[in-house]
């Protein structure tokens, strides 16, 4: 992928993006996933306010430490992320 043709997204791989990616969904942050470990968040700077932007890297940073991407339900690919 070309960086800067991305827009206003954020890509992080992790071999267990697919769950990490549900994890936050059930967080209520609405992101995306794209095999084989790709965790997608976009921001729009006319949308999104700082605010907005440090509550969701705080939800990361809780779904990474309190190890919520090891729930075995998040790890089962039902649907289009």
């Amino acid at each position: 992928m070309e960086p800067l043709s991305q827009g206003s997204q954020a890509f992080f791989a992790h071999p267990e993006g697919y769950a990490i990616t549900q994890a936050l969904i059930r967080r209520g942050v609405i992101g995306g996933f794209r095999n084989p470990d790709v965790l997608r968040l976009g921001a729009a700077p006319l949308y999104f306010p700082y605010g907005d932007i440090y509550d969701v890297v705080g939800h990361l940073r809780q779904v990474m430490v309190r190890r919520e991407r090891d729930d075995e339900g998040l790890k089962l690919s039902t649907a289009v992320t």
